[in-house]
């Protein structure tokens, strides 16, 4: 089957450069000591995380119960929520799963949330493996990493019945933010700007840096064990980090005798326009595209035009992407992943993309188009297939299997 067989819209995989960005990660998790233990969030796929696992992958990381369930059906036996997953409908969805063999551990970050699962743990005579999520800066869930309460709430967390506290997690969504501007006194600039790679190396570092305090902070009271020997051998306490902007630049390194264990990282599998914008990846590591169909164009008075696709907001995102204009970006030449010049995707309604062109567009009524989508996740989470394609040849047809599984 060739792509230009396919219905427009649709969701694109490159198979070559999948098998790059996977082999990339796998290959920096072991450069630096770490399991990968993948968040699935972003594909929803059962084949993608099978990939993942057969390269060396520590089980697989998801948000919901309901991702969670989907998995477990296929196989996976060793399964994360990394989110503070709270509710007695939840909690026994989750004990029906660990009651089938699979090892469930999820998120809490409160006195209240924890004590809650205790409770409803204990009562059904099991413990919850759970971490304790820690803000690092990114100020979404989690203690912060440098509250005076952290040492007493981790005491009262060790000694639930209900609760075995495995470990630490945290998420660097502000690695999502950028550069950021700061007083430069070397050249008197009160407004000078980090370049993207010093802001990513510098969340990376926070990220990494502020979790092993944390650890160190947690030993030196005695409410976690102690590392075995300066490089931690020995310790069975977990921590946990990760985003894909954050990792790009990541090297472990040993804080009193803790290590980073774990990292999550998601959407490295396909990358987007929002990774190329932060410095992440080039449009070359874009694995995901979208192809769409030009159904519309009209010029306007002042001589640009505006063509409409048939890719709206219920398959692109109307997520902004750092350092770019608009929902997505048009390739001029799918091979070399070229962006087209002077063409923006300026606005989506449900069932169209508005695309604003500067003069006229070489783009006709018909013409198809490729494109980088500003955020992959929530794409995905639009289809129910995905293409796996190399050049013009579609290689296979994958399922978003856990696709809406929000609860």
């Amino acid at each position: 089957m060739r792509v230009s067989s396919l219905p427009s819209p649709v969701v694109l995989i490159e198979e070559s450069r999948l098998l790059a960005n996977l082999d990339t990660m796998a290959e920096r998790a072991a450069a630096q000591g770490v399991r990968l233990r993948p968040h699935t969030k972003t594909h929803k796929s059962v084949d993608l995380a099978r990939m993942q696992l057969d390269r060396g992958a520590h089980g697989i990381t998801v948000a919901k119960v309901g991702e969670a369930e989907v998995f477990a059906a296929s196989g996976f036996d060793d399964i994360r929520l990394a989110y503070v997953t709270l509710g007695a409908d939840k909690w026994n969805r989750l004990l029906k799963l660990e009651k089938g063999g699979v090892r469930i551990s999820f998120c809490v970050d409160t006195p209240e949330g924890a004590r809650a699962v205790a409770a409803h743990y204990h009562e059904a005579g099991r413990r919850a493996r759970v971490l304790l999520e820690i803000d690092t800066g990114y100020h979404r869930c989690g203690i912060r990493w440098d509250a005076t309460a952290l040492e007493d709430f981790v005491r009262e967390l060790s000694g639930m019945d209900g609760l075995e506290l495995i470990g630490i997690l945290t998420h660097a969504g502000n690695a999502y933010y950028g550069p950021r501007r700061m007083s430069d006194e070397r050249v008197g600039d009160q407004s000078a700007e980090e370049t993207r790679e010093e802001a990513l190396r510098r969340v990376g570092r926070e990220e990494r840096d502020r979790m092993l305090d944390v650890a160190v902070r947690l030993a030196e009271a005695g409410v976690i064990p102690a590392p075995d020997g300066p490089t931690g051998t020995g310790s069975d306490f977990e921590i946990s980090i990760g985003s894909t902007p954050s990792l790009r630049y990541f090297e472990n390194v040993t804080r009193g005798g803790f290590r980073i264990t774990e990292i999550r990282p998601g959407n490295y599998v396909f990358h987007d326009a929002t990774q190329v914008g932060l410095g992440v990846a080039p449009y070359s590591a874009c694995a995901l595209t979208v192809r769409a169909t030009v159904i519309s164009k009209h010029r306007n008075p002042d001589g640009s035009e505006r063509l409409f696709l048939d890719a709206g907001k219920k398959v692109l995102t109307s997520d902004g992407a750092f350092g770019h204009e608009g929902f997505g970006v048009l390739l001029y030449n799918e091979r070399d992943m070229s962006p087209l010049p002077h063409h923006t995707i300026s606005a989506l309604s449900e069932e169209h993309g508005w695309l604003r062109v500067r003069g006229g567009s070489t783009l006709s009524v018909g013409d198809t188009v490729r494109l980088v989508p500003n955020h992959a996740c929530v794409v995905v989470n639009t289809q129910r297939y995905l293409y796996l394609v190399e050049g013009e040849e579609v290689l296979d047809t994958w399922a978003v299997s856990a696709q809406g599984r929000v609860v």
